[in-house]
Parts: structure tokens; sequence; C-alpha cells
């Protein structure tokens, strides 16, 4: 009986109940200016020459702008009684696809005033008087992807002023809404729905049906608009019924995931925020038991320099608590891929940023569609002041399956976060009843918890919540057969949860997505530009820090600012991770050139009045470890190498590069077939080559500039052969050039060893034409270990190298920052980057027998989707491989890759401001205060994953050094330091603690 049933309301909802709910319609006269290039403000458009405009008409080349003014009379003969109501309605041209991925428009009154955004599932515009008199901002953004995450488009390689148009105007009248067919159409789809989770023979199922039953009965083809109330009558009983006392409870809040940048530009991604938000306020207006959460300071700010009457708004909607500041970060970003200070920042600027403009110390991070989590948050996450995490990426994991959906995350310090991941497995609910169901049946955690979290509204594109999301929430809210539904807040969510368990399951460590670990690689030139601009960052900083304590220039307070914003902007979980538009990507390396400009100006400018002038051969060392002979953190004298490297040739073919303390066999095509240190043990497997390229198959299933899918390693083609070998001794360094032409592509290697170094050197150079081909590099080693240890922010993280379990053998590609770390128990290797993050780590038996441990770094891409050119072009990186390494050894070689060492001349050393008597206790941060005083932040932690105990010493004067947190802020039982030219601290093992020193003068 269900599937007649079914038929019969599918057929009644759409040839009888849709039609009923617009009454009637009145015409609008339209006028049209198309924008020639970038989109204007309101001001700039009312001089325009408007031309008439019908509907029907084609609009909308690629990402260009058409400005309509609308006016119009509503009929004398409609009548707005409890059951109708008035708006304008529109259809741009909607093709399907999701709010956010196609045609939008923002409406706007004749006084400029907003009234709200115009998408698919939001394709109305009040209208609040007899006459109609509007100007409408449509955006022609085109619809990509087309049908996949792998498709080559050029959509997105930047404006495009000509070409199809893409968008038919295909509706835009006055209508008179009748209000009860419109709430009967929302009962059905509820109850209706509900009914289709239930299983097939129970009660509760059967009840539903017979009242659709009855109320499909009692419509009276005659009278369709009088059955309506009737019909609703019919229906009340079954939403009437009241859920079970053990039914789960969903706290539903309304939310629009934005992407800052994706498949679109930064400049849409403000346009969207404005439609967004406008929708969201007149909801809030609306429905007085909604919230609203938003995550970044960034999209706020936006606001208040392109829409402040949108800012002002929404500061009266978080005074009221109505719109909540919710995540504290600049924007969502990315964490694998940033570095510690910029993963701190994003916490720092953003909070501060939320403190400043609304008086809100937001209480959680809020990343639910980042691709994967770092084990060094939880304590950041802390130390910022906020309680609790949420994520949901995690359910995107293609084999196992997180345990838990309430939980302690516990990092690598041991610090644990209160963690939430909504089982309702999508941030862009609509609170459908299928959503609830799956809710339910997913939560893990019914034994000890009774609440989850739902996000509703449309996002990723933008959209937000909708009154019809609001509407079935309503429905929902006790109703039998389904999740109890409460509108509330995320605070709301954590005190329920926090309050119903004291005792929760933990996990340990990184949060690792099965997923995306493509976003390791792609677009090599995005991550070397943050790479790039973070260490900028961190000179700037420390120089100007040192040269304002020491009153030789005053500190670059304003540039550093603007520079860390648009900085922690780019590491947006789609810009860094080198998955949005080529339009994105390339305006991100625009941004990074000029950062790079300003900030080594800054620096030039805070060395040249430390040093003073002179032509003495200074090195200033930036890192927070002792380099050569120049101590961290200071400037000197140039060290004076003590020998030179000898090049001498094999007989059998290739070369031996030989110092003091490293010895490098390369056979005859420029591959590493040998490599030792001062005890002779040999690195390289016998037999076996390292820093050896290898071409593989790169055909993502799905997400093209996303994955890596593990069947790339079915086949391999081998660079092992070479065009052209060079070795020579240039400086005192001995160099083997090889080049090799693979494709369309040229490859040179340069192998290098400098005098006294304990590492040897690769440079790659790559001409690189390739499409869907991933270029490795592979260094085996003859070391038995269990586990590998790689670098993250603040400290590292220790993985398998065997595939014993599912969780295990879905990590075949993961993060590390600057180095991992390869050792036995006697033994071990280092090897260094300078902008590669994507690794791997297999274990396999030599032919004599011995284990060999082979650590894979994926230097290059070329995804066609969504940028059709990624990654072409010349790149260059350099790499370091260091045998009888300590961890000490390993990020040594990361900062000197990092190019922490600068030449500059000048005629006065500098002594560091701050120095670590133990090397494990690293200084990461030197800088002034946020709130612009002259008060120095330091920032030190343990880095070596044990308890260790240093000694800080000071070059000046400070009247006060007090603990605080990540906001520059005391903190419950912090330490105060009454010598503040010396401190002596025990760390617990990766602590990160920020030190504030204040000047006599200090208020």
């Amino acid at each position: 009986m269900t599937a007649p049933v079914s038929d019969r309301i599918d057929r009644f909802v759409q040839e009888t109940l849709r039609p009923l709910v617009v009454a009637a319609s009145a015409p609008v006269d339209i006028s049209a200016w198309r924008v020639p290039g970038e989109p204007v403000p309101f001001s700039d458009i009312l001089d325009k020459p408007f031309q008439p405009f019908t509907v029907g008409q084609r609009w909308g080349t690629p990402w260009s702008t058409l400005w309509l003014h609308v006016t119009g009379l509503v009929p004398a003969a409609w009548t707005v009684t409890p059951h109708h109501r008035i708006e304008l309605i529109l259809d741009l041209g909607f093709n399907g696809e999701s709010p956010g991925f196609q045609a939008e428009a923002l409406a706007f009154r004749p006084d400029g005033t907003i009234v709200k955004g115009v998408s698919p599932r939001n394709a109305w515009v009040p209208v609040e008087q007899g006459t109609v008199d509007l100007y409408l901002e449509l955006a022609a953004n085109p619809t990509i992807p087309p049908e996949s995450h792998w498709r080559s488009t050029h959509l997105g390689a930047s404006a495009l002023p000509e070409g199809a148009e893409l968008y038919t105007l295909r509706r835009l009248d006055i209508g008179l809404v009748d209000t009860r067919a419109e709430r009967l159409l929302l009962d059905i789809d509820v109850l209706c729905g509900l009914a289709n989770q239930l299983p097939e023979h129970s009660p509760r199922r059967a009840r539903i049906w017979a009242s659709v039953t009855a109320m499909l009965d009692g419509i009276d083809p005659d009278d369709l608009p009088g059955s309506l109330g009737r019909a609703r009558e019919s229906l009340a009983p079954a939403l009437a019924a009241r859920a079970s006392d053990s039914a789960h409870t969903i706290l539903a809040t309304g939310h629009a995931h934005i992407d800052s940048a994706w498949l679109w530009p930064v400049r849409e991604t403000i346009r969207k925020c404005a439609r967004t938000f406008s929708n969201v306020l007149e909801l809030l207006e609306r429905y007085p038991d909604m919230t609203f959460a938003c995550s970044s300071a960034q999209q706020l700010a936006w606001m208040e320099e392109h829409y402040p009457e949108i800012f002002a708004r929404i500061g009266e909607q978080v005074r009221a608590g109505r719109f909540i500041l919710v995540g504290g970060q600049w924007v969502e970003p990315d964490t694998n891929l940033p570095g510690s200070e910029a993963t701190a920042r994003q916490l720092i600027v953003g909070k501060r940023w939320f403190l400043d403009k609304f008086g809100v110390d937001t209480t959680e991070v809020w990343l639910p569609d980042t691709f994967g989590y770092s084990a060094s948050l939880p304590q950041l996450i802390r130390l910022s002041g906020a309680e609790w995490f949420m994520t949901q990426k995690i359910s995107w994991n293609q084999t196992n399956r997180m345990p838990h959906h309430t939980f302690w995350w516990e990092g690598i310090d041991g610090t644990r976060v209160f963690t939430h991941f909504p089982p309702i497995e999508t941030y862009n609910a609509e609170l459908s009843p299928a959503e609830l169901a799956h809710a339910e049946r997913t939560f893990t955690d019914h034994g000890t918890q009774s609440v989850s979290l739902a996000p509703f509204g449309w996002g990723d594109g933008g959209g937000g919540p909708t009154r019809e999301m609001v509407e079935v929430a309503h429905r929902q809210q006790d109703l039998e057969g389904s999740p109890r539904v409460t509108l509330g807040s995320p605070r709301d969510f954590y005190e329920l949860a926090r309050g119903e368990s004291a005792v929760l399951p933990v996990w340990t460590g990184e949060m690792y997505l099965e997923l995306h670990r493509g976003t390791l690689t792609t677009q090599l030139k995005t991550k070397q530009g943050n790479r790039r601009t973070e260490r900028l960052l961190h000179e700037a900083e420390m120089w100007g820090a040192t040269a304002a304590l020491y009153g030789r220039a005053p500190y670059p307070f304003t540039l550093l600012q603007e520079a860390w914003q648009q900085t922690l902007l780019l590491q947006f979980h789609d810009i860094l991770p080198g998955s949005s538009i080529a339009w994105v990507h390339r305006e991100a390396e625009a941004a990074y050139a000029d950062l790079a400009i300003k900030l080594e100006d800054s620096i030039r400018a805070s060395l040249a009045a430390l040093t003073g002038e002179g032509e003495r051969k200074l090195v200033a060392n930036s890192a927070p470890l002792t380099l050569g002979m120049v101590s961290a953190g200071g400037v000197g004298a140039t060290p004076t190498p003590l020998s030179e490297t000898r090049l001498t040739a094999r007989p059998e073919g290739g070369w031996v590069l030989q110092n003091a303390l490293t010895r490098v066999v390369v056979d005859a095509d420029g591959v590493i077939i040998g490599l030792s240190g001062p005890s002779g043990r040999e690195a390289i497997p016998r037999g076996e080559r390292a820093a050896v390229l290898r071409l593989h198959p790169d055909y993502p299933d799905k997400w093209d500039a996303w994955d890596i899918d593990r069947h790339y390693r079915t086949r391999a083609v081998e660079l092992d052969r070479a065009d052209t070998v060079e070795a020579s001794v240039t400086d005192g360094a001995g160099r083997v050039s090889a080049s090799r032409r693979v494709g369309n592509s040229l490859i040179t290697q340069i192998v290098r060893l400098d005098p006294d170094s304990p590492s040897v050197e690769v440079e790659l150079r790559v001409d690189w034409r390739e499409r869907h081909r991933l270029l490795r590099m592979y260094v085996p080693l003859e070391i038995h270990a269990d586990a590998t240890r790689a670098e993250i922010q603040f400290g590292h993280v220790t993985r398998s190298t065997h595939a014993n379990t599912s969780w295990d053998e879905a990590r075949f590609e993961v993060v590390a920052q600057r180095w991992i770390h390869v050792a036995e128990a006697e033994y071990a290797v280092a090897i260094a980057n300078d902008s590669t993050y994507g690794h791997s780590v297999e274990r396999g038996i030599s032919a004599e027998g011995a284990v060999v441990t082979t650590v894979g770094l994926s230097v290059l891409r070329a995804p066609t989707f969504p940028d059709p050119d990624a990654d072409q072009g010349h790149h260059e990186m350099r790499f370091r491989i260091r045998p009888e390494a300590t961890l000490t050894d390993a990020a040594e070689e990361g900062h000197q890759l990092d190019r922490a060492l600068r030449s500059i001349r000048g005629s006065d050393d500098v002594p560091p401001l701050v120095t670590s008597s133990n090397a494990a206790v690293r200084v990461n941060t030197v800088k002034l205060a946020e709130d612009a005083s002259e008060d120095l932040i330091v920032r030190v932690y343990e880095s070596s994953g044990g308890r260790q105990t240093t000694t800080l010493a000071f070059a000046v004067a400070f009247a006060s050094i007090e603990e605080v947190d990540l906001i520059e802020r005391p903190i419950d039982d912090a330490r105060c330091f009454s010598d503040t030219a010396s401190l002596e601290l025990t760390l617990r093992p990766f602590q990160i603690l920020t030190l504030r020193c204040r000047r006599a003068d200090s208020h």
C-alpha cells in the first residue's frame, strides 16, 4: 500500500499543491546595465545608462556583473490576509546546482540599503509597500565543476569579458504567496520524509501514511484553496505525536560554510558573504528562536570594509546573542601545511579581531571542511582560551570510520580538548528527515551521550539557512519517530554535551584524513610562496623587535599586521592546499611576491639600523639553533670554511665527493649510490640508488587536484638515465649535475656537497610540462625503523613504518614540515626539504636480507581540475640528506634549507635578544606585543618530546616577565619571574610557552 500512497502524494504535490503556492502574479518593468569590468559598488551605478531588459533574455558572460532596475505596482485587487504575503519572485536561470555554484544576486533599495540575497533556494525578495523599486546586482558566476571533479575547464582562468552568455532570466515578477499551501507543502515534506526513514512495518509509518491518505481524500478539486486548511487539520495529529524519551537530540545551528576562495576568486567571496549574511539577518528578524554561527574573522572584516551597513546590522545581532561568532580564526585554514607560528596566528589574529570589534571571546575552533588535523592543535586551542573543537571532514575517510563522535582529542604534548564530530555528516544540512535519521543511526556514542550538533544552511558557495529549513526544524522539534530538533547556538550544544558524561573516550595524535592526500603537493608555487613568506615574517618580527628594543628603529606594526592577515587568508583550506581555480592561485602568487618585497625591505632596514654602516661581512641567523659559527637570533662575522670538498672520478664511472664529515658516491648518471658520515657506516643499501626520481601516472578516481590514490604505485618510470652529466668543484663545493628529459619536461638534478657539511644537498630544477603525472623522489635507507618522526608545528609526530592495521595502511601519504627522521637504536638519517610536504615511508627487504626503509617525497603533480594548467612551468626545490643525524641535526638541516642565514654588510655584531641554553627548548618567536606596546613576546617550545630544562637569557632589561596565553593575556596560575635577566624553565614534552616581557615604562 505504501508505494501507491507515495506515488499519489508525489503527483498531488507536483501537479496540484506547488502551483497553488503562488496564487497570482503581476509583471514588473526591468532595465539593465552591464558592468564592463570588475564589480562596482551601488553608489557607482545610479548615473549609468540602463537599457530595457525582458524576461527570456540571456545575460552574463562568465564572471560578469549585470545590474537590474526593477519597478512595478502591486495590483490593487490583491488583499493581504493572514494567509497571504507579497514578494518579488525570481529565476535568474538557475541550473539545478546547489546555491553558490551558479548565478546569484543581491537586492538593494533605491537609497542603497541592502534587502537580501537571491540564490536558487532563496529566490525571493520581500515587497514592503504597494510599489516595487529595487536594484539587483546579478553575478554570472560559471558553474564549476560542470559534472565532475576531474573534467578540465578554463572557466576558472580569469574574468572572461568575451564569450557566450551563461544564463537566461526566466522569471521576475510580483507574486501573491498563499502561505496555507506553503505550510501544507512543508507538513507533507516532513511527514512523508519521516515515513520513508521508518521500518517498513512500523506502526508509526503506517499511521503517517493513513493520515496522508485521509488528507488526500479530503481535497476538493473544485475548491482547492478552500481545502488547504482542512488538509492541514488532517495531518495535525501525525505532526503532534511526541518523540520517545530516548530519542536522540539534535542541536541545530544556522551556518553557511563559505569557502574564502575555491571555484571562485576572493573578489567573489566578498560578494557571497554579503548575499549570505543579508539573508541571515532577514531570517533572524523573522524567527526569534534561530541563531547563526559565523566562523571567519576575515569574512566579517570584508563586510566592515565593503558593506558597512551589513556589518553594523551584524553587530546588533551579535550583541543580541543571535549572530554567534565561532572558530576564533582569521579563516578556516589548512592545518597540515602552515608552519608553527602561522598556525598559532590564525587563532591569535582571529580571536583578537573578534575581541576588538565585538568584545567576544570565542570558545571553540570550528573547522568542518579542513583536510586533516595536526596533532599540535589541541594545545594551541587550549592556549588560545578556547574550550572545544568541531570538525566534519573526517566523515569523508575512504577506509576507516572514526570510532566516536564526542570525545577528548589529545595532542602531542598531552593536552586534551573536548571534540565533536557531528553524525549528520554534513556542514550543509537542510534538516530533512533523511538527514536527521542518518545522524541518529550514525551516532556512535548513544551509551553516554544523547545530543549532537547539526550546522544547517547552504554552504561551500554560501547561501546559508532558508526559511524552509527553519520551518522543518520547528515541525521536528518533538516528533514521534524522529530525533528531537532544538534550535540553538554551538555553545548551547557544548554545555549540553559536556554536562552529560564525566568520562569520554580519547583519540590521541593527528586526525588523519584518508582522502585529499594530493593537497600536500598540488600547486607548488603557492606552497613555496607560503613557506618563503612565513620565514620573512619571522625575520621581520625578530629583527624589527631587536632594532626597536635596542633603540635603533621603530617596530613595523602596521606592515606586519597587514602582512599576517594576507598570509593567513592565503592559508585557507582551498588556497594553500592547491585545490582552487587558476585565478585564485595566480592572485596568491602575486600576493606572495608583493609580500616578499615589503618584508625584505623591512628586514634590510632593521638589520641596517642594528649593524650600522660598514663593510664587514656579517651573517644574520634567524633560526632558533646555532648554525655554523653564528649564534641563534644574532648577527656575527661570516664563518670561514675550513676545507674544500674533494671530487674524485671513479674508475667504474661516476664520482666520489668527500669532505671531513661526509662521503657521497654518485654513479655515472648522477644518482647517489653511497652516503656515509664520520663513522663510515653506509646509509644506502648495496645496489640501491638514493634521490632517484620516478614518474607515476596520476589519475585520481574523483577529486583531481585533491587526491593521490593508492593505485599510482602500480606503474612507475624510473628516471635513471641522464642525457648529460657534469662534475665540478665551485667555491669549494663539489657538485654533479645531471639533466634528464622525460616526456615534454626537462629535469636537472644537482648533487652538492659543501665544505664541512654533514649532509648532501640535492637540488631539482624542473621545466614541468606533464599532465596527470606525479614526480617523486625516493631515498632507500639501510635502517631497521619501526617508526619515523616527522616535523609538525611545535614538535613532531611518530608514525609506524608498517601496515599492520587498516589505519596504518591508509596512511600511505603523510605530511612532514621541514624534515623527516628515520632511526634505529644507534643510527639515524634525516631528510630535509625546502618546500615539499607529501611523504611516504615503506619497509622492504634487500637482496642481502637487511631491512630497507624507503622514504618517498612527492615533488610535483599535474592535475587538470580545477586548474587545467596546475604546476606547469619552471620549479626549483632543494633537499638535504644527513647520515648519523640527531633530531636537532634534522631541525638544523631544515633551517639551513629555509635560508635562516642572511649575508649582510655592516660594522657591528648584534647579540640576540633572547637565548636558550638547551637546544631542545627552541625560541620560536620573538616580536613585540599585538597591542602595539613595547612589551616583548617570546614564544618557546620543547622540541625533543622529553621533559627539558633550560635557561633563557635576555640581552635587555625588563621590569617583569610573566607567562601569558596565545592572546598575550595573563593566565590562571601564571608564572611571574622576578629575575628578568635569566629564567630557568622546565617544559614538559612539546610544551609551548609564551612569555610577556614588560618594559619598565610599560602600562
